[in-house]
């Protein structure tokens, strides 16, 4: 599987994050590490019931090539807000629109400020990531680069 292997929208992005997309709504409907492997292991190629259900991605927006981090507040409490570069993609639209989950160590933004603002990936902790139910909306064509996780358990 590469690059629009099973799409050929001509964005790279796009096309990844729709196979990631199909592959998590196969699993679950609701709101040595490369995107291929992590694909595969969700899956169930590499290991079948292994009860995997998130591709955490990170992407790079186009220009800066710097990593793409994404606010959110939560419905139950919104007076807490939070950042994250660390996303599960829900959708992506034929006009290459995503929908991203943020992502986060439980309770992680709720420590302290340099946990809830991460200037980079490395400021947060990705050892047990779990969906927030915080969800973006992103044009896939400001992005160039998509780094992939290992696929986790993220509910």
């Amino acid at each position: 599987m590469t690059c629009g292997g099973k799409y050929d929208s001509g964005n790279c992005v796009s096309d990844i994050l729709r196979e990631i997309a199909d592959a998590q709504s196969d699993l679950l409907n609701d709101c040595a590490t490369s995107c291929e492997q992590s694909i595969a292991d969700l899956l169930g190629d590499t290991s079948p019931s292994n009860g995997l259900d998130t591709v955490p991605v990170i992407l790079y927006c186009k220009g800066t090539c710097k990593p793409f981090k994404g606010y959110g507040v939560p419905a139950d409490d919104l007076g807490d807000a939070f950042a994250s570069f660390y996303f599960r993609v829900k959708s992506v639209d034929k006009d290459n629109c995503a929908v991203l989950e943020l992502l986060l160590e439980e309770d992680d933004h709720k420590k302290d400020h340099h946990k809830k603002d991460p200037r980079s990936p490395v400021d947060q902790n990705t050892s047990d990531l779990e969906v927030t139910g915080v969800c973006i909306t992103v044009d896939l064509k400001c992005f160039c680069h998509i780094t992939c996780l290992p696929a986790i358990s993220a509910f």
